[in-house]
């Protein structure tokens, strides 16, 4: 048979194509067992996220040399301490040879058998001649034919997917250590006694309201910051109006009259006023403040100025388009600085209260101390 008709009938289409779509096959049945283990084990049958619960103890030293015993819990979830099988198909190597060996080998001899004998006579020698002929004849042919097929597909874990990851970090971002219980030790982690455990009690009330009011405090220092920059930035505003319109003005002037430079005087007076108020815009708010003034407009400590008809400087009033937002952010910082001066007030008292507690000159709460110092003062005379 000729070496070509050796790969006839072979079906190359099914020889590549079958792996590869074994591979696909098992791509989707990959992508479907780690479905099914974010399903199963991630969330629950109501479709929340399922979580473990980790307990801890948590020790904190106290001013008063007291410490609290604080039992933690944080629910993490399940997906984040799990590794997440993600199997695919990275590499799919077909392999196919086919060797085809033939040989033929033809060996001939050819025996024939004759023989001739003759004796001769030399004078005193004799000599004697045998001759013979032979041929063989033999063939010999041999072939090999042999087929190699193979297939190698690589799979590896490619981790987790982006999307789960990202999920998972908005998770991790609401996930924090929740406060059980606590209890009050000593120093040493041992129990107090009752008196002890009285005045630890009230420490500890006194240290949640110094940071409950030291939350609202930031937030209104926040506030403050926020209403004082919309200000300036209100006050920016009108302050490149003014300038737009004096520079087109003193365009109309001849640069080198003495109008001119009286004009330009006048201009530096007003832009001076103006960046006064962004250098110390937090300055005048505590003076307005504190003074107790209630402004109807934009206040006089701000000493804003402006150019009237005759180009001379004169105060700056509601006729300007905006004025009113000047007036209405400048209200809104004082109404800041007002909530934050009675936060200050409230939390210096509480700060006193708890130093006077960790000296030892208060023990109970400044309600029953109150309560305490009436019954303990002398009755007026009218009253017995």
């Amino acid at each position: 048979m000729a070496i070509a008709e050796q790969f006839a009938g072979l079906q190359m289409d099914q020889l590549i194509g079958a792996p590869l779509r074994a591979a696909a096959d098992a791509s989707l049945q990959l992508a479907n067992s780690t479905a099914d283990f974010i399903n199963k084990v991630g969330f629950d049958n109501g479709g929340k996220v399922r979580t473990v619960a980790f307990a801890y103890q948590k020790r904190s030293t106290n001013d008063d040399g007291t410490s609290n015993l604080d039992e933690m819990k944080v629910d993490v979830p399940m997906l984040a301490i799990v590794p997440i099988p993600n199997l695919q198909v990275d590499e799919v190597n077909i392999l196919f040879d086919m060797e085809v060996k033939q040989s033929e080998r033809q060996e001939s001899n050819t025996d024939l058998s004759a023989s001739v004998t003759g004796t001769m006579n030399f004078g005193i020698v004799k000599v004697s001649v045998t001759g013979s002929v032979s041929s063989h004849q033999s063939n010999t042919r041999s072939s090999d034919n042999s087929a190699k097929y193979h297939v190698d597909v690589r799979a590896t874990n490619h981790g987790i997917p982006e999307g789960l990851a990202r999920v998972l970090d908005m998770m991790a971002a609401n996930v924090a250590p929740a406060l059980v219980g606590s209890t009050l030790k000593d120093g040493n982690g041992q129990d107090l006694s009752e008196a002890a455990k009285e005045r630890a009690q009230r420490l500890k009330d006194l240290r949640q309201e110094i940071s409950q009011i030291e939350t609202r405090r930031n937030a209104a220092i926040d506030s403050l910051e926020n209403h004082i920059g919309r200000l300036k930035k209100l006050a920016s505003a009108q302050q490149n109006a003014l300038q737009t319109a004096m520079m087109q003005e003193m365009n109309k002037l001849d640069k080198d009259s003495e109008v001119a430079t009286t004009y330009s005087q006048n201009m530096d007076k007003v832009n001076q006023s103006w960046n006064n108020l962004q250098n110390q815009a937090a300055d005048i708010i505590r003076m307005i403040t504190d003074s107790g003034e209630k402004p109807g407009g934009v206040s006089v400590l701000f000493a804003l100025k402006e150019l009237d008809s005759k180009k001379e400087v004169v105060d700056y009033d509601s006729k300007q388009s905006g004025y009113s937002g000047i007036a209405q952010a400048q209200n809104s910082a004082v109404n800041a600085q007002t909530s934050l001066d009675q936060i200050e007030e409230e939390y210096a008292k509480k700060k006193s209260e708890y130093s006077d507690a960790i000296s030892g000159k208060s023990t109970t709460a400044p309600a029953t101390s109150g309560q305490n110092q009436n019954q303990n003062q002398p009755q007026n005379p009218g009253q017995q």
